[in-house]
């Protein structure tokens, strides 16, 4: 099972990663003022994985591709990591569809 892990910038901003069994990263949320927000955007991810539509697929300047999720009200809520190929990004996408509904959540912000 997958978990998302809540942690605390340098700046004072909170964010999560969103991990897959192994470990590795597959979804990363923006910077959010507090933690009750940075929860908040969790739960969106956790209800929006289930949608293939809120997947927004791109291909970076520099030829990789990621994919954002993003909200109901179009906001982007998690950003994945830089894949090679388009089919590295679906698999990533299918990671967070599978990973996202019951991961646990880990506080790592020391708060």
């Amino acid at each position: 099972m997958g978990k998302f892990e809540i942690t605390k910038r340098s700046n004072g901003d909170y964010q999560f990663n969103l991990k897959a069994t192994n470990g590795q990263v597959i979804l990363s949320s923006q910077g959010y003022k507090s933690k009750a927000t940075c929860e908040n955007g969790v739960d969106s991810v956790r209800k929006n994985s289930a949608d293939d539509g809120k997947f927004e697929r791109k291909k970076s300047t520099n030829a990789k591709w990621y994919f954002n999720l993003k909200a109901t009200n179009g906001q982007v809520v998690g950003t994945s990591e830089m894949y090679e190929s388009e089919a590295g990004m679906e698999n990533g996408i299918s990671s967070v569809k599978k990973n996202a509904p019951d991961a646990t959540v880990e506080d790592k912000s020391g708060d």
